[in-house]
């Protein structure tokens, strides 16, 4: 698990330049599925056939391979990068990290003097990739260029900490259950979904075009379990996260009570989330055509959007295994 972890967070792929992660995850799952393709938009769509009649419909499975970036907007005299935000990016969290543009050169977040941290917002943010002048900045950089987070995966026990993991660690979950499962009577499409940073795009046109029965959404979620957090029945080691309702979304109680119910048959470790800020894929998957019945499992992560987003090796094991029993039921909503 570990390895594959590790593979997918530390790939580049920020929303709208997901060419390189999609290659690693396509090249995990080859042999595993039926038929594997790409679409227009960039989502990687991977359907493994199901064993029922052809009346059952299919159920689409998504996480998102994008992660948040900075794009460069333009290159100062003295070869400093300014820049925008690809997703949600918040400046505080940006201050003192490093991270890697598309050519592999690598830089430092840092800010113009400041009176007072209140004024901290990212046009008073720059990328010092130790260019002398522009003219030295432009051989290492385009602009439109997005820059990601340059931080490796770190062990920490039963905790792994990454960048990134929002969500390879969802495509990680994807990948595994695609390993583990044995049969599944529904058609079963693994949509590796891009662009969902800034505004759930892969899964909204996926969605569409597959009309799915059910759509399950794999993503992480905040956590209450930090000094002075805010307020949330979430924790790292409390099991897969099924989901209740997000900004994007109310899960029906059909979708959120099998899950429960699976859960407990299958005496998998799970916690309810309700998150009061944020989305995930689930919510396009809801929205689209006339509506599809969609829910979410979620991996709980601290430090969401940060170089150091950190999760528990168990709640990734609880999500995996949920998510294989949901497959191998016959789903007939």
């Amino acid at each position: 698990m570990e390895k594959l972890i590790k593979k997918l967070t530390e790939t580049y792929g920020p929303s709208g330049r997901e060419d390189k992660i999609r290659e690693v995850i396509k090249t995990e799952v080859e042999g595993l599925a039926d038929e594997i393709r790409t679409d227009y938009l960039g989502n990687l769509i991977v359907l493994k056939k199901g064993s029922a009649s052809e009346d059952t419909k299919p159920i689409m499975l998504a996480a998102h391979m994008d992660e948040i970036g900075l794009m460069i907007t333009h290159v100062d005299k003295e070869g400093f990068l300014r820049f925008t935000n690809v997703g949600g990016v918040a400046p505080s969290r940006l201050v003192g990290t490093r991270v890697v543009l598309p050519s592999g050169q690598k830089g430092h977040v840092f800010h113009e003097p400041l009176k007072d941290l209140k004024e901290l917002d990212l046009e008073k943010m720059y990328i010092d990739i130790g260019a002398k002048d522009q003219e030295e900045a432009k051989k290492h950089v385009t602009i439109g260029d997005i820059a990601v987070y340059d931080q490796n995966l770190v062990n920490l026990g039963n905790r792994l900490m990454a960048k990134a993991m929002d969500d390879r660690i969802g495509c990680a979950v994807l990948i595994m259950a695609l390993q583990e499962m044995k049969n599944n009577p529904n058609d079963v499409y693994f949509v590796f979904t891009s662009q969902e940073e800034v505004g759930l795009r892969g899964a909204r046109t996926s969605a569409y075009g597959l009309n799915p029965g059910l759509g399950i959404a794999v993503d992480v979620t905040m956590t209450g379990d930090t000094p002075e957090a805010k307020k949330m029945d979430v924790k790292l080691g409390g099991g897969a996260a099924i989901k209740v309702k997000d900004s994007s979304m109310i899960t029906s109680p059909l979708v959120k009570d099998k899950m429960v119910e699976i859960a407990e048959k299958e005496n998998i470790k799970y916690q309810l989330e309700v998150l009061s800020r944020g989305g995930t894929d689930a919510g396009a998957i809801n929205l689209t055509r006339e509506g599809i019945l969609a829910g979410c499992i979620s991996i709980p992560c601290r430090y969401v959007h940060s170089p150091g987003e950190m999760v528990d090796s168990g709640d990734v094991e609880a999500a995996v295994k949920l998510l294989v029993k949901i497959i191998e039921e016959k789903v007939e909503f």
